[in-house]
């Protein structure tokens, strides 16, 4: 290999090298933030939270003991994957997002199935796919969402799902998914990572509350 080469060698993996570590470095501080901030709302939300690093592009939070509508509350922050370049460019052409998921089991479960998706999302996407939900039916709920629910109880989520997607955008404007289901998890929510630099924190966990009682409005 002659020097030329040595030298382009070098510099792509130093490239490579740098980009992962600033990659790293990025989504740390990005989620260590969100997580300073909300610890001054997660108690509206539980108790004896349990935080774990999945990787260096998200983090799991565990609620033992959630508050009511929750029976059981997992939070999980999932930066883009910033560390490899080309991860990052696909996840980016998807769609993909820094974004807080809330996962949940509810007090009283909730009666109707359905799923509220902003098309196009990264979110959409993952939850189109699946077996489960390839038989519902789809329809426009607004401008920037669509409801999908099974044939038979579609009408009825109709109703139901406007006033819990009013309840979501009290947490976020943009709303990706926000799901009911009778199996665990039985209230999912994506959203956008909260901005540590605006809101309160305890204002925001009360209306991911409010959003779950909602989902199990009967």
């Amino acid at each position: 290999m002659n020097n030329t080469a040595q030298t382009i060698l070098f510099v792509l993996v130093a490239i490579v090298m740098g980009w992962f570590a600033a990659g790293v470095l990025w989504n740390i501080r990005r989620g260590n933030a969100a997580l300073k901030w909300m610890q001054g709302g997660l108690p509206r939300l539980g108790e004896k939270a349990a935080l774990r690093w999945l990787g260096s592009s998200a983090v799991e939070l565990t609620l033992a003991k959630a508050r009511p509508p929750f029976r059981r509350a997992e939070l999980v922050l999932v930066m883009e994957p910033r560390d490899v370049s080309w991860f990052w460019l696909l996840a980016r052409l998807r769609g993909r997002r820094d974004m807080l998921i809330i996962r949940g089991q509810l007090v009283t479960p909730p009666q109707l199935e359905f799923d509220v998706v902003r098309p196009g999302s990264w979110s959409a996407r993952e939850t189109v796919g699946r077996n489960e939900t390839r038989q519902w039916e789809t329809e426009s709920l607004a401008d920037d969402a669509t409801l999908r629910a099974p044939r038979a109880t579609r009408a009825l989520s109709r109703e139901l799902a406007p006033a819990a997607l009013q309840a979501a955008r009290a947490v976020s404007p943009v709303v990706w998914r926000l799901s009911a289901r009778r199996e665990s998890p039985q209230f999912e929510l994506h959203v956008p990572l909260p901005d540590p630099r605006r809101g309160d924190a305890a204002n925001y966990f009360d209306s991911i509350r409010r959003v779950a009682e909602q989902v199990g409005k009967r």
